[in-house]
């Protein structure tokens, strides 16, 4: 068996933002997962930011892989619920400094004048 170590080029604030998110959607629901928050928070990190298959999560945190398909899909969808739309995003973009966004791996150009023009 060879492993390795896994590393994810997050701040730890971000494990901690989505461990409280799931702990308090555990709460409200009144519900229990095989994992604790924070390892389903690792284990989602894992996935969005390196790509780990479900295959190499389930072998790691020992779950099967219907389960963390059921784990990504489940923070995937509460860290949409907090999202701004993507209308609102766009105009808050427009009205600073950044000239350009990233959608779905595509660059967006802003234009702030054009913004302006439309506003009077």
């Amino acid at each position: 068996m060879l492993t390795y170590p896994g590393r994810i080029a997050l701040p730890e604030s971000t494990l901690d933002f989505l461990t409280e998110q799931l702990k308090a959607r555990r709460d409200r629901l009144g519900t229990w997962r095989r994992l604790p928050a924070r390892e389903q928070a690792l284990l989602v990190l894992a996935h969005l930011r390196n790509g780990d298959t479900y295959e190499r999560l389930a072998d790691g945190f020992g779950i099967g892989v219907a389960t963390v398909y059921r784990y990504v899909h489940e923070a995937v969808d509460l860290l949409a619920d907090l999202a701004r739309s993507l209308t609102a995003a766009l105009w808050a973009l427009a009205w600073t400094w950044n000239n350009f966004a990233v959608l779905d791996g595509t660059v967006v150009r802003t234009d702030r004048l054009g913004a302006l023009n439309t506003l009077y």
